[in-house]
């Protein structure tokens, strides 16, 4: 017994393929932008805030010195006045130490937090955007492919058909006429 697939729409398949680059042309280029997001937070916090609150210890320690210095002379020179001023000065820039290397304490903290949730995560990210890049293109590739066979399959295949002979509807009439007769009346041997 022969058996024939029957294809009915090449098309759907088609549109499925269609479908699946369109997707993978938006995934791609997200999935990649998701991972360059990481990189450059990365690089923000390690080089840029890093550098920014070194440079801001630095100042605000010689801005305290200063202050100091100030309050120093003004304590030599017993004017009382002014020695509230400094002192004030001092306070304040001793504060604005303390703020500065808190931030810098923060900034070591989110980098290790970045890095323990943050790397976890890029590698399943990358694992995908691997599986898009590479699997996904080959199903495009198998399904250009299967469109082709199926398409090929359905044109040799209406092609080898045979195709009915038109019966007229005198014929039909007569065959389904003697086919009632044939079954109503009895057989005899002659």
């Amino acid at each position: 017994m022969e058996q024939q697939a029957k294809v009915t729409s090449v098309d759907a398949l088609e549109t499925f393929r269609a479908s699946l680059i369109l997707f993978l042309s938006k995934a791609k280029p997200a999935l990649e932008e998701v991972m360059h997001e990481v990189v450059r937070t990365r690089l923000w916090i390690e080089n840029e805030q890093r550098t920014f609150w070194e440079r801001e210890i630095k100042t605000r320690r010689r801005k305290l010195e200063q202050a100091q210095a100030e309050l120093f002379s003004a304590r030599i020179s017993k004017i009382q006045e002014a020695s509230a001023a400094q002192q004030m000065a001092v306070h304040h820039a001793q504060r604005a130490i303390q703020a500065a290397e808190e931030k810098m304490r923060m900034l070591k903290k989110w980098n290790r937090e970045l890095e323990n949730r943050a790397d976890p995560l890029v590698k399943q990210i990358e694992q995908l955007h691997g599986f898009l890049m590479n699997d996904m293109g080959k199903a495009v590739a198998f399904l250009a492919e299967a469109v082709k066979i199926l398409q090929s399959y359905a044109e040799v295949s209406i092609g080898t058909r045979p195709i009915p002979a038109p019966v007229s509807t005198e014929t039909e009439n007569l065959t389904s006429a003697g086919e009632s007769s044939d079954q109503s009346a009895p057989k005899t041997n002659l």
